[in-house]
């Protein structure tokens, strides 16, 4: 068979060419709707291939970019990892402190950024001296009048217009690097997880089938997961390759301008965290609004409660599936699809199985583990670590050897504990630095909050493990109530009698103002428990 090397450039070549007139379109950080194809996109990208050229980046080298989902951003995807350097999407939710780590442990040669970031970059620059150019995601008219960056900062479209619309993308083992996410760091440093030309296309492969994103030449997909998220989940290499139309948002993820793009552009697929779901949701309801495309959407990143699942079904009739991935798994690991046999189940049935995170997408295999390290039944029963490998599964982290995470038998340790019942569908109960053992008994926290929040009263829940006399720990429940919504914690723990076994109700209830959340949007039950080390209960 003819050896050809899977290539991210690969991609964008076969939307241009099979593709060609296939939309792409942009909200613009500057304000308006910016529209071109395929065809166009690959042309730009190979001007930016040889304005990286012109700057002097070698293959190898990273490229950070601190940018939203827009044209300029998938460009940079391809014209940084086609011409063999290291595309490094940089999360700017993260603190400046990380940031700063971030970016000096790459050491990123240049970062490209949009103008929602300026006021950052600015911070930032002093202390990244090893970054030798600072671009702007813009035109020469939103250019601005001064900075403070040393050296100044560069315009993008004058890069680009002053290069060729022509490279030949190199070839090149398919086992090299192509792009660099980094972790959140909620417990230490961020960690890098740096992805394959191989890697990336076979996790493009396997999130294309109809299982798992089930899209095709006919969607059109709107990514809210951004592209500084892992790689927006893989949608901007998923896209160009079964030829859909792409929708980017740029910074406007409010509700009302995610509804105008979804109607606008007839979008029929789109993913991202639980938070948006809910403001879209709420949205919907104030509005009395339906839909007219959209059908199907993944949400990730965090676990999605019941309630929000039978909302977007019964509600608005859309179908959300849940998935699992993380950084290390390039992101995906399992979507939840229910399979043949379970279609003539009664429909509360089927959705006891579609509040799992899924079931294993090729490339990814799992199982879950003891104490001991020894394998557990796959009974939907039994708690244990949850351990994955696969040939997009991360082996060793960037500049840092290899991993603790790796089991002697190659296993990645996945920080989750989770059952996965007979039909294959795994279920995350709980971070295993979460989970709550009481009386030598886990209780899922991931349960406790999913039903606190179906209340009416409830707009967000986190469960954390205490201290206690008898039983060594046992749950307390922390809440936000919804905007002038009246709860007292005597309800909330009624709420609980008859959905799960009574001792796991959690014994106590506090009311906060908000909850601490991570970067991408993860409860940070670290800084709970640091807020609650004092909270002890009695027997």
């Amino acid at each position: 068979m003819m050896q050809e090397p899977l290539r991210i450039a690969g991609l964008i070549e076969h939307a241009a060419k099979w593709h060609a007139d296939t939309e792409i379109v942009t909200r613009l950080v500057e304000g308006g709707i910016h529209r071109y194809t395929y065809a166009a996109a690959h042309l730009r990208s190979q001007q930016l291939a040889n304005a990286l050229k012109a700057l002097g980046v070698q293959w190898g080298d990273r490229v950070g970019t601190l940018a939203w989902n827009t044209h300029r951003h998938f460009e940079l995807y391809y014209g940084v990892s086609g011409m063999g350097a290291v595309c490094h999407t940089i999360n700017p939710r993260l603190f400046p402190e990380q940031l700063v780590y971030i970016i000096n442990h790459a050491e990123d040669r240049l970062i490209f950024f949009d103008l929602t970031f300026l006021p950052l970059v600015e911070k930032l620059a002093p202390h990244c001296p090893l970054v030798e150019g600072w671009i702007l995601l813009t035109d020469r008219a939103h250019m601005p009048e001064a900075t403070t960056l040393p050296g100044g900062v560069r315009c993008y479209e004058d890069l680009l217009a002053a290069q060729k619309a022509e490279f030949a993308w190199p070839v090149f083992d398919e086992h090299m690097a192509s792009s660099l996410c980094y972790t959140s760091g909620t417990t230490d440093q961020p960690k890098g997880v740096l992805y394959s030309h191989r890697s990336t296309l076979l996790h493009s492969y396997a999130a294309a089938l109809p299982d798992c994103f089930n899209c095709s030449a006919r969607d059109v997909i709107l990514p809210v997961v951004p592209m500084f998220h892992v790689n927006a989940w893989g949608i901007p290499y998923l896209a160009p390759m079964i030829g859909a139309k792409l929708v980017l948002p740029g910074p406007g993820l409010d509700a009302a301008s995610l509804f105008e793009l979804f109607e606008n552009e007839g979008v029929t697929f789109s993913a991202g965290v639980p938070t948006i779901w809910f403001g879209l949701l709420t949205f919907m309801r104030e509005k009395k609004a339906r839909f007219s495309s959209l059908r199907q959407m993944i949400v990730g990143g965090a676990s999605c409660p019941p309630a929000l699942l039978k909302a977007f079904d019964e509600e608005l009739g859309v179908t959300i599936r849940h998935a699992w991935g993380m950084t290390e798994t390039s992101p995906l690991g399992t979507v939840c699809t229910l399979k043949p046999q379970q279609l003539s189940l009664s429909p509360d049935e089927q959705f006891a199985i579609q509040t799992k995170q899924g079931r294993v997408i090729f490339g990814v295999d799992m199982k879950i583990v003891d104490d001991e390290g020894q394998d557990l039944p796959h009974d939907g029963v039994a708690f244990g670590d949850l351990l994955v490998r696969g040939p997009f599964i991360v082996a060793d982290y960037f500049r840092s050897g290899k991993l603790g995470e790796l089991t002697p038998q190659g296993w990645f340790r996945t920080g989750d504990v989770a059952t996965i019942d007979p039909a294959g569908f795994m279920q995350i109960t709980d971070r295993s630095k979460d989970v709550i053992k009481s009386g030598g008994e886990w209780i899922s926290s991931i349960e406790l909050e999913n039903l606190a929040v179906a209340h009416p009263a409830v707009a967000e829940a986190a469960v954390i493990g205490v201290p206690h006399s008898k039983w060594s720990e046992r749950p307390l429940l922390v809440v936000v109530r919804r905007s002038g919504q009246e709860v007292s914690a005597e309800e909330l723990l009624a709420f609980y009698e008859g959905k799960v076994a009574s001792w796991w109700t959690p014994d106590a209830v506090e009311f906060v103002d908000q909850l601490p959340h991570t970067a991408t949007g993860k409860l940070l039950k670290t800084q709970l428990r640091q807020d609650f080390a004092d909270y002890t209960l009695g027997e």
